[in-house]
């Protein structure tokens, strides 16, 4: 697809989408477990330094959730939510096959991969990434190349 305007509101979509379960995936070891709850888990999962990497796990998770959500620096949230599930991945869920019921990697493979993809294509223009992009270099997008058209052999 080279239409700009589908690939701007397909890249929204997934931001929303990617965003809001990311959120909701860090309130839950904030609320829900609180720091000693989500720490005594990754302990028992065998992460290493469990305490600290329980809290920087639990904070990207909700502030990249929520830059996601807006379109702010999402170059930047993307690779760090795709390092925490690749942590997540390698540490704890790859050993246990693919299926989530079984604690496998599932969600954190499509989560983590979905990030880098963000992270990769960028914020698309309903973003405030989009509007800081003249100020911010490194959030500035190029369009998608055009396609050159087919030359004859003659």
């Amino acid at each position: 697809m080279n239409n700009p305007l589908v690939r701007d509101i397909g890249i929204l979509i997934a931001r929303l989408g990617l965003g809001i379960i990311l959120l909701t995936h860090g309130l839950q070891k904030l609320t829900v477990w609180g720091q000693s709850g989500t720490s005594a888990a990754f302990e028992g999962m065998g992460v290493p330094a469990a305490s600290v990497s329980a809290f920087v796990a639990t904070w990207i998770e909700i502030l990249g959730g929520v830059a996601l959500t807006l379109g702010l620096l999402v170059p930047v949230f993307g690779a760090l939510l795709f390092l925490v599930m690749a942590g997540a991945f390698v540490i704890v869920h790859v050993g246990n096959g693919v299926y989530v019921a079984d604690g496998g990697f599932e969600l954190v493979a499509a989560l983590g991969l979905g990030a880098l993809l963000l992270a990769v294509v960028g914020a698309g223009r309903f973003s405030i990434d989009h509007i800081l992009g003249s100020k911010l270099p490194f959030l500035a997008q190029s369009a998608p190349a055009e396609r050159e058209p087919a030359r004859s052999a003659v």
